[in-house]
């Protein structure tokens, strides 16, 4: 597993460090060793690779939960469980993966999910699935949250093009959440959201202004990164009444 790990590190290291344009944030954060468990948004397919140099930057091989599409091609699928990944059948409360991630956890490995469960049409952050959540409690570990910025304009939505030379890309590692042996699930949730939304705005804060005139179609403000909540319309309603308020004056 290892061997063809380090065999891709190899070729793929040079081209996503020297071709692209890095500004990463929090990187020491990440613990050298022992169980990690990091969550970030999902704008690209392109998205693990900015995890796996985080990692990497950080001396660890990641373990991705990857969707189980991705292992329906016989040689993808064999290089990937010997990679360590994990696939993850959506929407069939299947908890094969939820357990092997958390093997993977307990014996010491670094492990990434992205909450959302799929790529964000709009690039900002979606109300999260509590699958990580979950994990984090059987586990017993806590969740650090990451925001990506930049990955959108590499692997793009369809119709749009690809920029794939010395184009910038923003990573953060922003606070751990506590996950408790008695953590809510939904409620685990929206708080893991909450802090991987906080590290979305600061890769914002940190990303090159758009040049020219007019908005780039990948752009957003970091304010638009807010929280949308996984418990319900009532709490989502709470939210926007928030976040529609106008600020307050300090005395």
């Amino acid at each position: 597993m290892e061997l063809l790990y380090g065999l891709v590190e190899v070729v793929l290291r040079p081209p996503v460090r020297r071709g692209l344009r890095w500004r990463i944030e929090g990187v020491e954060r990440i613990a050298a060793r022992g169980p990690v468990l990091l969550a970030s948004n999902h704008l690209s397919y392109f998205d693990p690779i900015a995890v796996a140099n985080l990692t990497d930057l950080a001396g660890r091989r990641v373990r991705f939960l990857a969707k189980a599409e991705l292992f329906e091609h016989r040689i993808m699928a064999a290089g990937l469980r010997r990679m360590g990944q994990i696939p993850v059948e959506r929407g069939t409360g299947d908890t094969t993966a939820l357990d092997a991630a958390a093997a993977a956890l307990r014996n010491g490995q670094c492990v990434h999910v992205f909450p959302e469960g799929t790529i964000s049409e709009d690039l900002d952050p979606m109300a999260g699935k509590t699958g990580v959540a979950r994990l984090a409690k059987a586990a017993g570990v806590d969740v650090m949250t990451v925001g990506l910025w930049g990955t959108q304009r590499i692997i793009p939505p369809k119709g749009r093009k690809p920029e794939r030379f010395r184009t910038p890309i923003t990573a953060v590692v922003g606070e751990t959440v506590p996950v408790g042996a008695d953590a809510n699930p939904r409620e685990t949730t929206d708080r893991i959201m909450a802090g991987i939304c906080a590290a979305v705005a600061q890769a914002r804060r940190l990303y090159p202004v758009p040049a020219g005139k007019g908005e780039a179609w990948w752009a957003r403000p970091p304010e638009s990164a807010r929280l949308r909540s996984c418990r319900g319309k009532v709490a989502q309603a709470k939210l926007d009444a928030e976040y529609a308020a106008p600020a307050q004056d300090e005395p």
